[in-house]
């Protein structure tokens, strides 16, 4: 089994709106050639073309995040469109919620709803694009909500493209407060880390219920001298061989050419299945 736990919903609605980047996005539009192929690609896509695109590669389950940043930059993908795919493709596709900490009690209303009603897996939050850093008291309604509907919650934790927002917010020191804080939360720390690799890895170490997800970034890159990956590389294919979560942060990668590339890595065997799918397995109870 292969699962990308880090995947844009292939709805219509939520593509159209990434073909015309908010100013806080523009510099991820450069950097991940949002061009005019893009826009071709995206304009008029399916959820079946991602289907498509998830068996041309091999992948049996992508799990689809909402996304809530309603309050700071007017940007959010509603729960129930992501339940919605869901409920058309229940044997391909999970749903994370989104949660915007600036709507305080609302916001765990929101969430337990989205688990209990819509049916979603998990919860998601872009700590840099709530201008807050993850460890944040106004988080810790969410992550308590979290450890009792005993779901995962994905949260960013690497470097952003944005050129208006100091990219500290992502640096895993502060997750491992949160980890601190919060032993029983289930984490799965966006991006893996970079560029402050070998915190993230720390932090993952420490922590039982810390896992690393590998989406953002090319992973051909992971197994190259120079990159800042190397700890990663190492430390995954020993002690952490049970905390990577395959992912590609769709459509900023290709699925079929991340797949490929994992499996590039100078990984043992019985690792590379771990990465690909064995943990997220495990994680997400499939």
């Amino acid at each position: 089994m292969i699962v990308d736990v880090c995947v844009t919903p292939p709805h219509k609605d939520v593509l159209l709106g990434m073909l015309d980047p908010m100013p806080h996005l523009a510099g991820y539009y450069e950097v991940y050639s949002m061009g005019p192929e893009a826009r071709e690609l995206l304009a008029d896509f399916k959820a079946e073309d991602f289907l498509g695109m998830m068996d041309g590669a091999g992948i049996d389950i992508a799990v689809l995040h909402g996304e809530d940043q309603e309050t700071t930059f007017n940007k959010k993908i509603p729960d129930e469109l992501v339940a919605e795919l869901v409920k058309s493709y229940p044997d391909r596709f999970l749903g994370f919620a989104g949660v915007d900490p600036h709507k305080g009690k609302a916001a765990v209303k929101g969430m337990e709803y989205a688990v209990r009603e819509l049916g979603l897996r998990g919860a998601m939050i872009s700590p840099w694009e709530h201008l807050m850093f993850s460890d944040d008291e106004r988080y810790h309604p969410i992550y308590e909500a979290c450890i009792e509907l005993d779901i995962p919650i994905w949260i960013h934790a690497s470097v952003n493209f944005s050129r208006q927002i100091p990219m500290e917010y992502g640096h895993p020191l502060r997750l491992d407060r949160v980890a601190v804080r919060f032993p029983e939360l289930k984490i799965i720390a966006g991006h893996a880390g970079w560029p402050w690799v070998t915190e993230m890895v720390a932090v993952a170490w420490r922590h039982p219920n810390v896992y690393l997800e590998i989406s953002g970034i090319r992973q051909k890159y992971m197994g190259m001298e120079n990159t800042g990956w190397g700890p990663l590389i190492h430390y995954g294919n020993s002690v952490l061989q049970d905390k990577i979560l395959f992912a590609t942060a769709w459509p900023l990668l290709d699925l079929q050419r991340a797949v490929e590339d994992v499996k590039g890595l100078p990984l043992k065997d019985e690792v590379k299945s771990k990465w690909l799918g064995e943990n997220a397995r495990r994680l997400l109870r499939l």
